[in-house]
């Protein structure tokens, strides 16, 4: 009886140590979970304690994953716990497709649940795209962030024109994916502008009449292959910059007088050079004619030793040679004599 007794007590402090546990598994529960629960319950939008545990599980966020299924199921849109979960745990922004999926609802704009989803995974805010594409955004061309005022571009006569323009863009969510960003829009307008001044016969055409440029740059279809649809290219301002055509003529002018002093300075070089060979010619010819006289004593010796030539012949020789040295000094003194009146 006394073993019996014993056995009875264990099972009943068992049970009430394993209705313990249960109780207070529930208490953990609800001090946990019991508000989001409630707050789901009463809002339309129930999730039950068990998605609940399976989300701390999972490690999601399960105030982020209720609030948004209570904020989609009070806007009228219905998507579930786990398509919520899943987006999650794939790193995307719940709660930002969630908005802009009642926006797009709000708008009448045609957004799906996997298209909204896909945008955010790709990087882009599905929540501004809608907003741009409710409310189109003005689009500054060039970017001042990039430290650039103003697009450049030279007419036809040389003169230097310096325009701004505001691009009034809408977004497209059909082409958010793989579309161009903003970037593409201001790249591109920015060389419609350079390559419509730059086509102008004058500046003062441009100047005249500058919505010439919008209409040129809006013909082009800028916005094909990009995320945006272009509703109007405004010219905001347009300044007069340099004068580049006489830059250019007057360092092209500058280029051809060093090309011409270079040249100059060539064809003295090689006068230069002429003259000095001339010299060295000269007197190589000076150098021959002294071996010719030295050749003449050896000459007369060897005439003399042969009987061709006496010794009268060589008397009359030197007297020839003594005139013809006395005429040219006389005719050299006459010549300073003349150069000195």
């Amino acid at each position: 009886m006394l073993e019996l007794f014993l056995l009875a007590n264990v099972v009943r402090v068992g049970l009430f140590i394993i209705v313990g546990l249960i109780l207070l598994f529930f208490v953990m529960l609800v001090m946990f979970y019991g508000n989001l629960w409630l707050q789901a319950r009463f809002s339309g939008a129930p999730v039950s304690f068990v998605e609940l545990i399976g989300m701390t599980l999972r490690k999601v966020n399960s105030r982020v994953i209720v609030v948004s299924r209570i904020t989609a199921a009070k806007a009228g849109l219905e998507v579930t716990t786990a398509q919520l979960e899943s987006h999650y745990l794939a790193g995307g922004r719940v709660p930002n497709v969630v908005s802009a999926l009642i926006a797009a609802d709000r708008a009448n704009i045609t957004l799906t649940w996997q298209v909204a989803t896909a945008i955010d995974l790709a990087g882009r805010d599905i929540l501004e795209a809608v907003q741009t594409s409710v409310n189109p955004k003005v689009i500054d061309c060039p970017d001042p962030r990039k430290g650039r005022d103003t697009v450049d571009a030279v007419a036809q006569d040389g003169i230097q024109l310096k325009a701004k323009a505001r691009v009034t863009v809408r977004a497209n969510i059909e082409r958010l994916i793989g579309g161009a960003t903003e970037e593409t829009i201001i790249a591109r307008v920015g060389e419609g502008i350079v390559t419509t001044i730059g086509s102008a016969v004058n500046h003062k055409s441009v100047l005249e009449n500058p919505d010439r440029i919008s209409k040129a740059v809006l013909e082009k279809g800028l916005d094909a292959g990009t995320a945006f649809e272009i509703l109007s290219i405004d010219i905001a301002d347009v300044d007069v910059g340099q004068n580049i055509g006489a830059q250019l003529q007057g360092a092209q002018a500058e280029a051809d007088k060093l090309r011409a002093k270079a040249e100059a300075e060539k064809r003295r070089a090689m006068a230069v050079a002429r003259e000095q060979e001339m010299k060295a010619l000269v007197e190589e010819n000076r150098a021959k004619v002294v071996l010719a006289e030295a050749e003449v004593p050896l000459a007369m010796a060897e005439a003399f030793r042969k009987g061709n030539m006496g010794i009268m012949d060589y008397y009359r020789m030197k007297n020839i040679m003594s005139d013809t040295d006395m005429r040219d000094s006389i005719a050299k003194g006459d010549a300073q004599t003349q150069s000195e009146d």
